[in-house]
């Protein structure tokens, strides 16, 4: 192990504590403050008709969990993109997962198509639009000199991304009902939501959970080279097309319920390969409890960094992740 990493037991124990902690003011603090006593009575006797027991459960709750659950396919789908395409700059609000998904889901709900009526079909439509787009810029990427380079991938990353968002504002300055309904979850807000929206979400990540874990030690081979993991048995078209797959569910998941919300993908994996070196799926949940962690503290944050103002979650990880990439870009295309 790298003499600047730590061991694991200690990174586990750290992030859970931090979880705990985030997790209790994400509950606690708000327009109205709650006790540790109201928060046990609201979790072991809840009661419907009782006021602080549904603002409790019902929304703070609920916003809780979303957080975590997105920052922890944000944070999966970054570090398996990372292995699929070697590159530390790898995150899906780059590389147009986040942008074709949303597209895909603005372009079904402008349209009136009958998908979106199924709260189940939402997120399996904004992976359809996610791993299209990035399929798109792969092949784009494939077509120039330099091949699948790290420039040339961000690059294209980069450009189809601000095309996919162009069309989405096209499509929404055209149906203003549409763009009254999503200007906010445009931005990259967790608000709004329903613990319905939870259920319809969680096959899927499961589904997307199971392929990373089984597809992370193929990838974590094939990033060392195609050659050596071909000689070693890895069936590398097999082992991308799921890794895809699995990338494609969690920014889907994480888009239906959020919004685009860009840079956790990015921030979490090179944080994660800074603090602790382990095995490929044990990586997956080292990520997805820093995801989490990083993504409810940037909440906390958007709730509570100007008084009696509420900002949507996705400014300020955009506010804190886009200076984090032009250093990586900066130390990376030296």
């Amino acid at each position: 192990m790298n003499a600047r990493t730590l061991p694991l037991p200690w990174v586990a124990a750290l992030l859970l504590f931090l979880l705990a902690l985030l997790a209790f003011a994400e509950l606690s603090l708000g327009a109205m403050h709650f006790s540790l006593q109201a928060l046990l009575h609201a979790f072991f006797d809840y009661q419907p008709t009782v006021f602080s027991d549904r603002i409790i459960i019902d929304i703070r709750l609920l916003h809780l969990v979303v957080a975590a659950l997105v920052g922890s396919c944000l944070a999966m789908a970054g570090h398996l993109l990372q292995t699929i395409i070697s590159n530390p700059l790898g995150e899906p609000h780059i590389f147009g997962l986040n942008a074709g998904a949303s597209l895909a889901v603005v372009a079904c709900s402008a349209l009136g198509n009958a998908l979106l009526t199924s709260p189940f079909m939402r997120p399996l439509v904004a992976a359809v639009g996610g791993g299209a787009l990035f399929s798109a810029i792969l092949f784009a990427a494939y077509l120039s000199r330099q091949g699948l380079a790290m420039v040339t991938t961000t690059l294209c990353g980069i450009t189809l991304s601000a095309f996919a968002g162009s069309m989405t504002s096209l499509l929404l300055l055209f149906n203003e009902q549409t763009l009254q309904s999503t200007l906010l979850w445009l931005n990259g807000d967790i608000a709004g939501l329903s613990w319905s929206a939870v259920y319809a979400v969680l096959p899927p990540f499961l589904l997307a959970v199971a392929i990373a874990f089984l597809v992370s030690p193929a990838l974590s081979v094939l990033s060392l080279g195609e050659q050596l993991a071909e000689g070693l048995g890895v069936r590398i078209v097999r082992s991308r097309i799921l890794g895809l797959c699995a990338i494609a569910l969690f920014c889907g998941i994480a888009v239906s319920l959020a919004g685009p919300i860009g840079f956790i993908g990015l921030i979490v994996p090179n944080i994660v390969r800074q603090l602790v070196t382990v095995q490929a799926r044990a990586a997956l949940w080292v990520n997805a409890l820093m995801g989490a962690v990083l993504l409810l503290a940037a909440d906390l944050c958007a709730q509570h960094l100007i008084e009696s103002q509420s900002l949507a979650t996705g400014t300020v990880t955009a506010l804190l992740g886009a200076p984090v990439f032009v250093v990586l870009a900066v130390r990376y295309f030296r």
